[in-house]
């Protein structure tokens, strides 16, 4: 989300974002999602910005992130959404990096931090550094 909101709106750590994403157009960084994050995100931009919602959109397929959509997947984020008391579709993301090697879980979400970093292979985006 942080890609594509106004700095202002942004919040805090939006430069650590675009080092982000940076580091995925340099190849340095390979992202991997959970089927339903498009839609999350289409979702949510079309309710915080929806004059630049579509182009937005647009951007975000083309980036043709690989998704992962395993009954593995799903049953770890079952697990987890039980243990943490969280939404399936919260808990995908962390199932995703701690079933694939070599994967970390960046989110600018705090109070999801502090429930689920217990748990690894999950970082505050404030602490990423792409290098």
């Amino acid at each position: 989300m942080k890609w594509f909101l106004p700095p202002a709106d942004a919040e805090q750590d939006d430069d650590k974002a675009v080092d982000l994403l940076q580091g995925v157009k340099d190849g340095r960084i390979v992202l991997r999602e959970p089927p339903h994050r498009l839609a999350e995100v289409a979702a949510a931009l079309s309710r915080l910005t929806p004059t630049t919602a579509r182009r937005d959109i647009e951007l975000l397929h083309a980036m043709r992130i690989p998704t992962v959509d395993t009954a593995e997947v799903y049953t770890a984020a079952s697990k987890l959404a039980i243990r943490l008391d969280q939404h399936v579709f919260n808990t995908l993301y962390p199932a995703l990096a701690l079933l694939l090697p070599d994967c970390t879980l960046v989110t600018a979400d705090a109070r999801y931090y502090r429930k689920a970093r217990s748990l690894g292979a999950i970082t505050l985006l404030s602490n990423f550094t792409s290098s």
